[in-house]
């Protein structure tokens, strides 16, 4: 992290290839291409994914050392990360993947493009990424299938999830997420082992969020969250499985849009989105319909199983896979993907008529 080559190169096994700068760009096969785009690209795309925030949250440490050079606590915390990168390789991509650190060095770099004022919790709050405890971590563990999220009621918060964030929690309430976040890890790993497997390698945060004012459970995913999910408890184990695939789709297409435009620059708000009223961006519309694939194949995987509620899963089944095949054909005739885009729709758009074949 001493320089813009090694920010590049930090946390890219797998990469290939340079640009006309000869520092090295992360490449995508196009099977692993094809396989993330039908959801099916499991802990290997994960990887990669992940590798590329690496990459990207370090460029981002980088540029704020050369914009505010004589901040004092921002060059102690961030010559302690230069040494764990060297002695401690795994806490350095912790810190460094923190879901919050994205959003919170972008924040830092926009205010000081503004003038020389520090933001609120301006570079020097570096330190606190290092410091600062998030939550307990929980260790679910199901058929030889674990997954280690820490329930984050206590960190820094600089992410908009759209919803109040819950928190700070007693012991009873998170005793109650592990119950009902155990239970849901269990309905993944037996019903729906491929998402879970991909889960547990991308979601290090579960974020507890308010129900709706009606009581109704809410989930979210920030675009500026790599690994972090956040939800409400629905008191349905099934549907808080349901929510962690969702939003853990919304994360890895994030993740994929930071190597591979998919999409134009978002225009106008145009497109019908068949599951809500108002319309929506080509981006918004693709970032739905992506996390949708997800739903509908959750809903067949349920039917197939024999669940209890069989009927229920049937019937979300037929509606979430015709409503995302709608979405997918209006994405495909707008005119705003790039050709990576069409070609990720078109797979995105198999992989949903395949669904209960």
């Amino acid at each position: 992290m001493t320089g813009t080559g090694e920010a590049v190169a930090a946390g890219v096994p797998g990469a290939r290839g340079s640009g006309g700068d000869g520092l090295p760009r992360h490449v995508l096969d196009r099977a692993t291409f094809r396989a993330i785009a039908g959801a099916r690209g499991g802990p290997e795309a994960v990887r990669l994914l992940r590798a590329g925030q690496l990459s990207k949250r370090a460029l981002l440490l980088v540029a704020l050392r050369r914009v505010a050079p004589r901040d004092e606590g921002f060059r102690e915390a961030y010559d302690e990360l230069c040494a764990l990168q060297r002695s401690d390789r795994a806490r350095w991509e912790e810190v460094l993947l923190r879901p919050e650190l994205d959003a919170w060095a972008a924040d830092c770099l926009r205010a000081l493009s503004l003038g020389p004022a520090a933001p609120p919790d301006g570079p020097d709050g570096l330190g606190g990424f290092l410091r600062a405890a998030a939550g307990p971590v929980l260790d679910l563990e199901c058929d030889g299938l674990r997954w280690t999220p820490v329930v984050d009621h206590l960190g820094p918060r600089r992410v908009d999830y759209g919803r109040p964030p819950a928190g700070p929690l007693s012991t009873a309430e998170l005793r109650d997420w592990e119950e009902q976040l155990a239970a849901a890890w269990k309905i993944l790993v037996r019903r729906h082992r491929g998402h879970a497997a991909a889960l547990a390698a991308c979601v290090a945060a579960v974020v507890p969020l308010h129900p709706a004012p009606g009581g109704e459970a809410v989930s979210s995913a920030a675009r500026r969250a790599y690994g972090a999910v956040a939800t409400s408890l629905p008191g349905d184990p099934v549907l808080l499985a349901l929510a962690l695939v969702h939003e853990f789709l919304h994360v890895q297409l994030g993740a994929l849009l930071d190597l591979v435009p998919l999409h134009r620059p978002n225009g106008p708000a145009v497109h019908h989105a068949p599951w809500r009223p108002d319309l929506r961006p080509a981006g918004a519309l693709l970032q739905g319909t992506y996390a949708h694939l997800g739903v509908a194949s959750f809903w067949c995987a349920e039917a197939a199983a024999g669940a209890s509620e069989r009927q229920r899963a049937e019937r979300e089944f037929a509606r979430w896979r015709a409503h995302t095949l709608t979405a997918a054909g209006t994405l495909l005739g707008c005119g705003e993907l790039t050709e990576d885009g069409v070609e990720f729709t078109e797979e995105l758009a198999r992989s949903v008529r395949a669904l209960g074949g």
